[in-house]
């Protein structure tokens, strides 16, 4: 029986009972169904979010579908009083490529399949983002279901496109900024720090990524007869590459390095253990923590780097060279131009003969302050359901569109992830552990409860 003597905690309890229900696995098997592999061009989208519609629908949301740079959106929209706040929700049910054939124990990508031996539930997409914003859902359905009501007015907007770079995002909001306009986003992707610790970020590095190529002549040449006399274009591009970080991986890009940690930030990441401990902690920028360089400072790493064949070397040296590096940066640097930052850079170091060539989607730094008034509600409202203080992190690690929600809706952003480091998203048996589902989904009821109980000052300040 729940407790009705305390309706917040009927919801967040109601909440995690609806998680542990078969109906709960059953609706998130129907989601990873759909093979929405971003990068197929067969990949049933609009089927997806005709599905989500209808659990909206179901919950009393209006939905509406768009398009965008011919990308499918859905927006679903429950205005209960214009004098109360609005939240904003975002989830994408698109996801990496499935992987078929590479999962473990005869697992396929697009089937909920469950290990009773550890908990875990693998499916692609369980953990970015279906299973997710599924957790959501639930949440909303059990504050709906205690109150009478959310208690605040909500849009979800669900993207499908986010693993390719949110093509059409920025322009759909601009679009819709009005009908968006809102108090504050509440959100949910990433990993928490760990499986079984409440985390809220405020926010996502930005990411920018660039090819580099050096090509000194068509063919290869003789590794005897021409070696030490002729400029060997992998040789070259590896003491470029060696360039950008000190031996210790500390950045060394003029531009692209941050003037410091802000004081806030760094007092939320004393103590903190990142990526489940699986850090060097004498490699990065020095004077730094781990969490600090994860968190709240920029980094450079190579991606790929090719020259010859190496599965087949022979003795020659190669005619060209190519390699892709990526920056993940905070806010706060001159985004303006990255690329000319790196080839003043490059220039300066003698190798103005790399050509360099932007590479793949960009997403721009943004977060909101760590002492912002909605952080702080946020991770109160997660500190009454846990009995513990979340984790909050300035920024995540990884890069998200973030930047549209706080730059043309201009609205602060809280997320609350559901999944953990180990949860192998973009990889082969993606998973989750099935008792995160139940714990998350009592956290984000509790966090709706409070919103929609809480006056719109002390939610955002004066």
């Amino acid at each position: 029986m729940l407790d009705t003597s305390d309706p917040r905690s009927t919801a967040t309890r109601l909440a995690r009972d609806i998680a542990e229900d078969d109906a709960f696995r059953t609706a998130l098997a129907d989601l990873i169904a759909f093979p929405t592999d971003a990068s197929a061009p067969d990949a049933p989208l609009h089927a997806y979010l005709a599905h989500v519609a209808q659990g909206f629908g179901a919950m009393g949301f209006e939905t509406q579908g768009f398009t965008a740079d011919g990308h499918p959106f859905l927006l679903a929209s429950r205005i209960e009083d214009p004098a109360r706040p609005t939240v904003l929700g975002y989830a994408h049910g698109d996801t990496a490529p499935g992987m078929e054939g590479r999962w473990a124990e005869g697992r396929t990508p697009w089937t909920l399949a469950e290990d009773a031996a550890t908990g875990r539930w693998y499916g692609r997409g369980i953990a970015d983002n279906k299973g997710q914003m599924l957790v959501n859902m639930t949440a909303m359905q059990a504050v709906i279901a205690a109150r009478g009501s959310l208690g605040f007015n909500a849009h979800v907007l669900v993207e499908m496109g986010e693993e390719i770079g949110s093509p059409g995002l920025r322009k759909l909001c601009a679009r819709l900024k009005d009908r968006l306009a809102a108090d504050l986003l509440v959100a949910s992707d990433g990993p928490r720090v760990a499986a079984d610790r409440p985390t809220i970020f405020l926010g996502a590095r930005g990411g920018a990524t660039f090819r580099l190529r050096l090509k000194r002549r068509n063919g290869g040449r003789h590794s005897g007869n021409f070696g030490g006399a002729l400029r060997n274009p992998a040789l070259e591009l590896a003491h470029a590459l060696a360039s950008l970080t000190s031996p210790k991986g500390a950045l060394q890009v003029p531009g692209w390095v941050p003037e410091g940690v802000p004081d806030a930030a760094r007092a939320a990441l004393a103590g903190l253990t990142p990526a489940g401990g699986e850090v060097d902690a004498d490699w990065g920028a020095e004077g730094l923590t781990p969490a600090e360089r994860i968190h709240a400072w920029n980094s450079a790493e190579i991606l790929a780097f090719s020259a010859g064949d190496t599965a087949h070397p022979v003795n020659a040296i190669p005619d060209a060279a190519e390699a892709v590096v990526q920056l993940r940066y905070v806010p706060g640097i001159d985004d303006s131009d990255l690329g000319a930052a790196l080839r003043a850079h490059l220039d300066a170091q003698g190798h103005g003969d790399i050509v360099i060539e932007g590479d793949g989607p960009r997403f721009r730094a943004s977060a909101t302050p760590v002492d912002h008034p909605a952080a702080q509600f946020a991770a109160a409202s997660l500190a009454r359901t846990s009995d513990e203080m979340p984790v909050v992190l300035p920024s995540l690690g990884g890069s998200l569109p973030n930047d549209i929600f706080t730059e043309v809706l201009g609205i602060p952003t809280i997320w609350v992830p559901h999944s953990y480091p180990g949860c192998a998203q973009h990889a082969p048996d993606e998973h989750l552990p099935r008792a995160i589902f139940a714990d998350a989904a009592g956290l984000m009821a509790g966090l709706y409860w409070d919103i929609g109980a809480a006056a719109p000052a002390e939610l955002l300040g004066d």
